[in-house]
């Protein structure tokens, strides 16, 4: 009996088109993060406890707005069949639900196209998100994209206008609010504090605001 024949291992740097990626990452169910960017291969660097920190922080914050908004759904570090040449596995997502009238989908076990917001927490990861990473979300239609970068304990929030990203800069109450999502706000002081119980008061605060119930009633009426 022949021994079966598997593909070659994915390494960093690499050329691959997107169907080949796929295939060989599937071959190695104890790999657990890679990406596909502009057909080159990422792979995996040491995760500081700083990254999972704060993934967990900006995970939490779009939890407490999910839960208030039926037909968004959040993910982490899920793969994106995002375009032909990429396939980039982000720190979080915020997308429509495609029955909800987003434009993104499910193919098999894989979200496709584009979620509506991004989120990368840029501590050892700047010049990859920063260049690679913004390129690939603004062409592919990301509308929002935000960054941040823990040493600085700055966070940069970007809207898609006309093809090209724009930073949004914070209102007169210091807080920053989503273009895209009603009632998405976010307290910079109370992330960089750990205050997670802030962090949620100020989502609690948006969702509980007229632009929010409209939004959430312009996806009950979009639900299909």
């Amino acid at each position: 009996m022949a021994a079966p024949v598997f593909p070659p291992l994915l390494r960093d740097g690499e050329r691959l088109t997107r169907d080949e990626f796929m295939r060989r990452w599937e071959q190695m169910p104890d790999l657990h993060f890679a990406e596909l960017i502009d057909g080159i291969v990422y792979m995996p660097s040491p995760v500081s406890n700083v990254h999972g920190d704060f993934q967990l922080r900006m995970g939490y914050w779009l939890v407490c707005y999910t839960a208030a908004t039926p037909g968004c759904k959040a993910a982490m570090s899920g793969t994106w069949l995002m375009s032909e040449d990429s396939a980039p596995q982000p720190d979080l997502a915020l997308r429509i639900e495609q029955a909800f009238g987003g434009p993104s989908r499910i193919e098999g076990e894989y979200p496709a196209g584009a979620p509506e917001l991004v989120v990368e927490i840029s501590h050892t990861t700047s010049a990859k998100d920063m260049g690679a990473k913004l390129r690939l979300y603004e062409r592919s239609g990301v509308l929002e994209y935000v960054t941040l970068r823990p040493r600085r304990q700055q966070v940069v929030w970007r809207e898609l206008i006309d093809g090209r990203y724009v930073e949004i800069a914070p209102d007169e109450d210091g807080l920053l609010r989503s273009r895209i999502f009603p009632g998405l706000w976010l307290n910079p002081v109370a992330l960089w504090a750990d205050d997670v119980q802030a962090l949620a008061a100020t989502v609690q605060q948006g969702v509980a605001t007229s632009e929010h119930a409209e939004f959430v009633e312009r996806l009950a009426r979009a639900r299909r």
